[in-house]
């Protein structure tokens, strides 16, 4: 049986994908082999391969002995116990993996004819599905950097800005550290501060010892030496001298701004790790051999065991 990559009527524009998913079948097709490769549906309770499918309710009937005998295509994803059908869930996400800079709800919202909150709380079960959580360590020629994530002072309104803005520079901001492996892989997560300790003891933790490291002239870098080559471009003086630069990241940290700044204009420190997941997938995927497809297939087949719930969302605990 062909995989989805080895078809020849896979979708490879956006036009072709919306058609494409609007049929079920095809979703259905899709979502099997996502979930049992060896096209035999099992149970996600009891893993029984003695199940029938109903047609009519869009659903399979499980023979073993518990109380849910039956189940969709959704249980055990990130579409879980949502009523918004598969036909709206993957023309999304097609779109979310594919615009450089994003999507807003809102534009999702009219698109899909559902509700601004309905979309993005998709939105966000979606990154969920961008989300590697792999924990290889960078080698070779790694630059690392870091940068404030916040709104300005003078696109605020004057009261707005009285609360929010209480000192210069990064104060207030929530601080981004990244990390880019030349030829490779970029991650990025949100971290408390830039003192020396957090910053190296994320530097060890991403970053293989014996590596290039190429930072900025921050102090908080300094001793790094012992186990790493590490070198420094003092941005004061010159952005590049040979490979010792951070210009990937530079590049890396315009493409997430614009699309915080001109697509999703305001976001809460709290999900703000989520659309590093995002950015940082489209970046990492940027290059993948089946284009659009291919960024659709890679996070299309990561939605397995995900749960993301409204309450998880909002931090509501019970």
């Amino acid at each position: 049986m062909l995989t989805m990559r080895e078809r020849h009527d896979n979708p490879k524009t956006l036009l072709e994908a919306v058609k494409f998913f609007a049929d079920y079948e095809n979703c259905r097709k899709f979502m099997i082999e996502a979930r049992w490769p060896d096209g035999v549906v099992r149970c996600p309770l009891c893993d029984s391969d003695h199940v029938i499918y109903m047609e009519r309710t869009r659903r399979w009937k499980c023979y073993g002995k518990h109380t849910r005998a039956q189940f969709t295509l959704k249980v055990g994803t990130i579409f879980a116990d949502s009523p918004i059908p598969l036909e709206k869930w993957l023309p999304t996400l097609w779109l979310l993996v594919n615009c450089k800079n994003g999507i807003s709800s809102y534009e999702v919202g009219r698109n899909l004819g559902v509700t601004q909150k309905t979309a993005w709380f998709m939105l966000h079960r979606l990154r969920l599905a961008m989300q590697t959580g792999s924990i290889m360590r960078l080698q070779g020629e790694v630059e690392v950097d870091e940068t404030f994530i916040g709104g300005k002072a003078r696109n605020m309104h004057a009261e707005k800005r009285r609360t929010r803005i209480t000192g210069t520079g990064g104060k207030d901001k929530a601080v981004v550290m990244g990390f880019l492996q030349r030829g490779g892989k970029v991650c990025a997560e949100v971290i408390g501060t830039r003192k020396k300790r957090e910053l190296q003891a994320e530097v060890r933790k991403h970053v293989a010892a014996g590596s290039a490291l190429y930072s900025d002239a921050l102090q908080s870098y300094d001793g790094l030496e012992a186990e790493y080559a590490h070198k420094v471009i003092d941005h004061a003086v010159i952005y590049v001298d040979g490979l010792v630069h951070t210009s990937g990241l530079e590049n890396f940290w315009s493409l997430l701004k614009r699309g915080l700044k001109g697509t999703y204009v305001s976001v809460e420190p709290f999900h703000l790790f989520r659309y590093l997941d995002e950015q940082s997938f489209r970046y990492n995927e940027r290059k993948d051999e089946e284009g659009d497809f291919g960024r659709f297939q890679t996070a299309f087949s990561q939605i397995i065991g995900k749960r993301l719930t409204y309450d998880q969302l909002r931090g509501v605990t019970n």
